[in-house]
């Protein structure tokens, strides 16, 4: 089936129509935050939809160790929306390896001066930390996740949300069952809510689920954020886990 973008406008008229009420039973601003808190609810239901992946470089500078994601988002290939959290990062020519902040802090005693080429990296309270510290100016290439746009209050009327279409009537569908609850009928509410989440568990598989030509090679890589936990399986061309 294929989706097309609704706006905010169209979404606030499907609730409506469906609802059978209007601008005096329900106004734009109260109507968008609750279609905000949808937006909301989908974008955080997973810890990484690929939509939101990105790539950036940022520079090195000699003698700083930390970086935060301000400033990995920032010049020269500027993530606007900002960085939310790190996937992978590598510079010309190797993948720098995750490292725990309690091994770094084994490995890499503060009482102990240790600069040069980073071969490993820490990520804590959004800051990334290189080992040992650059010595020099270093191109470094990120993957990351940003943030969405924000979408609900405050937004145009002409303006679509920051996901793939297919979400979008889903969308409609949780703020349907919200403008439900706030004209008093929890039996509609319920039955929505209940729609939403099988709607949303359906197209979730579709973004969220591994790649299906490649088989999962396990133990393929050293130590990467995903190894440490993080996120859905990414594959590469090769058949392995991809960081």
């Amino acid at each position: 089936m294929t989706y097309t973008n609704m706006t905010l406008q169209q979404i606030r008229d499907q609730v409506r129509n469906v609802v059978d009420i209007d601008s005096s039973d329900i106004s734009d601003q109260t109507l968008d935050i609750m279609i905000g808190q949808g937006f909301d609810t989908i974008v955080y239901s997973e810890k990484r939809w690929p939509f939101y992946d990105v790539s950036t470089t940022f520079n090195t500078v000699a003698g700083d160790k930390t970086y935060t994601l301000t400033q990995i988002a920032a010049a020269p290939d500027a993530v606007s929306q900002g960085i939310r959290e790190l996937i992978g990062v590598k510079d010309d020519d190797h993948v720098m390896q995750f490292i725990g902040n309690d091994d770094a802090d084994y490995n890499y005693p503060l009482d102990v001066a240790s600069s040069g080429r980073p071969w490993e990296y820490s990520f804590w309270n959004d800051t990334l930390t290189f080992y040992p510290t650059p010595d020099t100016v270093k191109t470094i290439y990120v993957r990351a996740i940003r943030f969405p746009s924000p979408f609900g209050f405050g937004s145009g009327a002409s303006d679509v949300p920051d996901m793939p279409s297919a979400f979008h009537p889903i969308l409609a569908t949780y703020a349907t069952a919200r403008a439900y609850m706030q004209q008093e009928d929890p039996v509609m509410a319920q039955q929505y809510q209940a729609q939403f989440q099988i709607e949303l568990d359906n197209v979730a598989r579709r973004y969220a689920d591994s790649p299906a030509p490649q088989p999962m090679i396990a133990n393929s890589r050293k130590s990467t954020r995903y190894l440490a936990g993080f996120g859905a399986l990414r594959y590469a061309n090769t058949g392995g886990v991809e960081w």
